[in-house]
């Protein structure tokens, strides 16, 4: 095989793959008692080219209205667990949460970035030493697959081309941030779940690496966001202290981000897994409604 050869066969592959993910493994679910809609929505797994890494196969959970039609998209995304070794285990997550945003007529895509799950592949989205962090670099690497979701997803048949919510927790909520500050013309609203990184540093609750670091980071961002977002946390978050959260959000707005922040009452042990749990739902989907309905979701 030639060197010319090789890329053309693998691309050749991978369109393969993405043609088979796309027909593959679609059902349709019961959906449950958490605030969900009646009746049943097409659950399925898409399989989305990363053009930034040669190509590779995103495997995504993605959740269908009822019926034909374009609807918009909202693309949710994962955090990132604390250990290295848990990485491999991430699956589609926050299914009464993508439930909900169905029921408001969004069809839901859950990727599962690069490092994680059945993705695979390199973790980019490292910010390295925990007493040095590149929080601002780290956040542009998740930034990257979100955006590819969207902008794949938004060429399907049943995708509104225009105007994407994207919605993040931990991790996925700091891509969100940094995604905002690229001002992508696809997307038009923004929510952030806990957003952030470096938090439970060492094992320890209320730790972070270097929380001047990301509050600087944050600030980074809102220089060039434009998009309305908002921004949910809560009281009793053990990887982002309310002084850290807003302390972000704060830093976001002061170089012209806009940033609606909303502190939340504290939720169970961890306020930071709200967005996860199933009971978390009817605590922020008073704001998240709001928030859609004021831009026009």
């Amino acid at each position: 095989m030639t060197p010319r050869s090789r890329p053309r066969r693998a691309w050749i592959a991978a369109a393969l793959w993405l043609w088979l993910g796309a027909f593959s493994a679609a059902s349709a679910d019961r959906l449950g008692p958490q605030g969900e809609p009646s009746g049943e929505w097409r659950e399925q797994t898409w399989l989305v080219p990363l053009p930034h890494d040669g190509n590779r196969a995103m495997h995504a959970a993605v959740y269908r209205p009822p019926g034909d039609g374009k609807h918009p998209l909202a693309v949710i995304n994962h955090g990132s667990p604390a250990k290295p070794e848990q990485r491999p285990a991430v699956k589609p997550a926050y299914k009464a949460a993508a439930a909900w945003f169905v029921r408001r007529g969004f069809v839901v895509a859950l990727p599962i970035r690069r490092g994680y799950g059945a993705t695979g592949g390199g973790w980019d989205e490292t910010y390295g030493r925990c007493d040095n962090p590149d929080f601002r670099r780290a956040g542009l690497e998740t930034a990257k697959d979100i955006r590819a979701a969207i902008q794949y997803m938004q060429q399907q048949s049943f995708v509104s081309p225009e105007r994407a919510l994207v919605v993040g927790q931990s991790a996925g909520g700091w891509g969100a941030v940094a995604l905002a500050s690229l001002n992508p013309p696809e997307v038009g609203a923004f929510v952030n779940f806990a957003g952030g990184r470096g938090g439970y540093a060492g094992g320890k609750p209320n730790s972070n690496c270097r929380a001047d670091r990301l509050i600087e980071a944050a600030g980074e961002f809102g220089k060039t966001a434009r998009g309305p977002m908002l921004w949910i946390y809560t009281e009793n978050d053990l990887f982002f202290s309310p002084s850290i959260s807003r302390g972000m959000a704060e830093a976001f707005a002061a170089r012209g981000g806009r940033a609606e922040y909303r502190l939340l009452a504290p939720f169970g042990k961890d306020g930071h897994a709200m967005f996860g749990a199933a009971d978390g739902l009817a605590r922020w989907r008073g704001a998240v409604a709001a928030f859609l309905d004021a831009n026009g979701f």
